[in-house]
């Protein structure tokens, strides 16, 4: 799933999977499914169900709002064929799975994939970042002398040391779970924030 707007629709799927939605509704969990960096627009969320509506995805359902008003209102509902596509998309575990723009949704339906399937995007994740780390440490004297570039370069390799922590960290509870690794999870794992 790479095509533009693919990371939205699944997000959209994997809402409405859990319950239907109407738009208004839609776009608030999907801002804190996605996160403040990629704060979501009207413009994008109705072409995008637009879009799943033609391929079959989802179905409109019009309800009436309790009330005075009577105000129609549409309300959004996957479809079977919406939900076949979310189990069969939710379960790519490539190269796609582990970049910035798809890495946050996914794992926001962990909960719907199965370990292995997790495991391989974690790592992939990992192993992506310890690259985007390693360029990252050797690029860092190329501007020395700019104060500014010399501090956004420190700020962006903590940033991915600590993205890499957490990741190992979670890679070590899954395999905890599935009793491949001894060690014992201590305490809960969270994700780390970039003011932490």
């Amino acid at each position: 799933m790479t095509r533009k707007g693919a990371t939205l629709e699944l997000a959209v799927l994997g809402l409405l999977h859990e319950s239907p939605l109407h738009g208004y509704e839609l776009r608030k969990r999907l801002n804190l499914l996605l996160g403040w960096t990629r704060l979501l627009s009207y413009g994008s969320l109705y072409p995008a169900l637009k879009r799943m509506l033609r391929a079959g995805w989802i179905n409109e359902v019009t309800t009436v709002s309790p009330g005075v008003s009577r105000r129609q209102r549409i309300v959004y509902q996957i479809s079977p064929a919406g939900t076949e596509f979310f189990s069969r998309e939710i379960t790519d575990a490539g190269p796609a799975a582990w970049e910035d723009e798809n890495f946050n949704m996914r794992f926001a339906f962990f909960s719907r994939t199965e370990s292995d399937v997790r495991m391989r995007i974690l790592e992939g994740r990992r192993s992506r970042l310890q690259e985007r780390l390693d360029r990252a440490r050797t690029a860092r004297g190329e501007r020395a002398g700019d104060r500014y570039v010399t501090e956004l370069q420190r700020h962006s390799i903590e940033s991915v040391e600590r993205e890499v922590r957490w990741l190992t960290e979670l890679i070590d509870a899954e395999r905890a779970l599935k009793g491949t690794n001894p060690q014992v999870v201590r305490e809960p794992i969270t994700a780390p924030t970039e003011f932490s």
